[in-house]
């Protein structure tokens, strides 16, 4: 079979020509390459702008944490057991009649003072067919009457009381400390008193009677406390919450206990120091610290701390030391006493 020279020449041709577009095509494609990369690095510094990121190579800044802060406070410190109670007259004495019979006369109301002798009632003992002359039940102490079980018309019994006198102004409350406190108490302890019928009032009282015995079904001791009562605001029959004072410390450093962080074994707090480098901001230092008594979110710290650092009680858990923060809100102290 025979070709025609064109024909020859032009087969010739085609593979020069197949070579030029694959190369024309190579460089395209890298062309289209760099600008993609070029135009990426164009947005990526364009973000980095927008978003405030730092740029590759730039110092990164420590972050800064938002805190609130009060100064350590040196006072006074009381720990103490509560309790509560019901206030009772401190000598109470039933008044009974010699004979049994129908009472025809009473002589007092309850809250009268009076005197010892004093008449309570009249009762007549007279049966049918025998007429007496009617008794008199007098008081055996002085004092308030509290109660008056007497009813004229009524028939008692020598066992049943006619009225009910509680002997001068001392009150006490009756109280019962569960028994793994009892190692705490003593006489005379001192006592702080409250009572709702006198908001915003402290009452002072001390431990007068210690039960010599605890109660097996309750496993509680009985503690009687007195009273003090001013103005004779008290009565006999308010209930009463009692704080006993188990230990009172002077003189020592004490925060509130949200400043306290417990991590792997150590118990320790931030506290503020200037930045000399810049004065809208401090530094955080980690201070170890030894606790003592820790009572109504009040801690004591034995060592580690002195009186007026700065403490900060809120946004400290994730803090390390020399972090910088940002004093949000400064707390007022706590009381001394």
């Amino acid at each position: 079979m025979k070709m025609s020279i064109k024909e020859t020449r032009v087969k010739k041709r085609r593979p020069e020509k197949t070579r030029r577009l694959r190369g024309g095509s190579a460089v395209l494609a890298g062309m289209c390459a760099l600008l993609l990369f070029s135009g990426c690095e164009r947005i990526k510094e364009a973000y980095g702008k927008l978003s405030g990121a730092p740029a590759a190579g730039a110092p990164v800044e420590a972050p800064i944490f938002a805190v609130n802060t009060t100064p350590a406070v040196q006072g006074q410190i009381r720990d103490y057991i509560a309790l509560s109670g019901d206030i009772v007259a401190g000598s109470t004495v039933d008044t009974y009649s010699d004979a049994a019979g129908k009472v025809t006369q009473v002589y007092v109301t309850v809250g009268d003072r009076i005197n010892r002798g004093a008449p309570i009632a009249a009762v007549d003992p007279s049966k049918p067919g025998m007429n007496y002359v009617p008794g008199i039940a007098r008081a055996p102490i002085s004092g308030i009457v509290t109660s008056l079980p007497a009813q004229v018309g009524m028939t008692i019994s020598q066992t049943m009381p006619l009225a009910r006198i509680a002997g001068g102004s001392a009150l006490e409350i009756e109280l019962y400390v569960a028994e793994r406190f009892i190692s705490k108490i003593a006489l005379r302890q001192p006592c702080e008193i409250t009572l709702d019928a006198w908001p915003g009032e402290t009452f002072r009282g001390s431990v007068t009677e210690i039960a010599p015995t605890v109660d097996p079904a309750s496993r509680t001791m009985e503690v009687k406390v007195n009273v003090e009562n001013p103005g004779s605001k008290l009565k006999a029959g308010m209930f009463a919450k009692v704080r006993l004072i188990t230990e009172e410390k002077e003189n020592i450093v004490k925060i509130p206990s949200s400043a306290m962080i417990q991590r792997f074994g150590e118990i320790y707090v931030f506290i503020v120091e200037a930045d000399g480098a810049d004065s809208k901001n401090g530094i955080a230092r980690r201070r170890i610290i030894t606790p003592g008594i820790l009572i109504d979110n009040i801690l004591e710290v034995q060592a580690g701390l002195g009186s007026g650092e700065e403490v900060i009680i809120r946004g400290q858990s994730l803090l390390e030391d020399g972090a910088r923060v940002n004093i949000i809100e400064r707390v007022q102290s706590l009381a001394a006493n």
